[in-house]
């Protein structure tokens, strides 16, 4: 994955930002995204873990700060079909579940996604998003659309390596009073995991 450099990130959910999201299209708009992901959510974890551009992508949690900004970091880019190894690893590991019995030598994206349907501590959700993103004192700066199993909602996020940068950046917004809510408790609060 080469060199990696940790962002921080302030991210929040709602239907509209007001303001602030007029703010940030005041800016030239950068980039446009769109994907479709499969989020694999697990009662029993807190890991970032979905499906993108046929990757099993799984992102951890590195640190929050007294900000309550959060430091993801990427820990697994794995592509199917994925043996045996991988499930139990994605299993004890990330899902904290028990490994369920596997009866092949290997598992391609279909059979796994079958497989981790059937875990009762497990929820795989869809989610759509549209993406505009944009560059604010050199900080990325998202609003997005998204599904959740075709619930739409809306959100804003600011990412950086400097947290500090981070922050004058949501104060500037004006998106300091609202709640840092990343897409895993978004997601378990709308399918009722939460």
């Amino acid at each position: 994955m080469g060199t990696i450099i940790p962002r921080w990130e302030w991210r929040t959910f709602g239907e509209s930002f007001g303001e602030a999201e007029e703010k940030i299209r005041s800016y030239p708009q950068g980039n446009f995204k769109k994907s479709t992901e499969k989020y694999i959510l697990s009662s029993k974890s807190n890991e970032n873990t979905k499906i993108r551009d046929d990757l099993m992508d799984i992102k951890s949690l590195k640190q929050v700060n007294e900000d309550k900004l959060e430091q993801w970091y990427p820990v697994m880019k794995a592509t199917f079909p994925l043996s045996a190894a991988q499930v139990e690893e994605l299993c004890k590991d990330y899902f904290n579940i028990p490994v369920p019995e596997l009866a092949k030598a290997e598992y391609t994206y279909e059979e796994y996604l079958a497989l981790m349907e059937k875990q009762p501590d497990l929820c795989v959700v869809d989610v759509c998003k549209e993406r505009y993103i944009y560059t604010i004192n050199t900080a990325i700066v998202e609003i997005a659309d998204t599904t959740f199993n075709g619930k739409p909602s809306r959100t804003v996020c600011v990412e950086h390596a400097d947290p500090a940068l981070v922050m004058k950046t949501v104060n500037e917004l004006g998106l300091s009073g609202l709640e840092n809510i990343n897409y895993l408790k978004a997601m378990k609060q709308s399918v009722g995991m939460l």
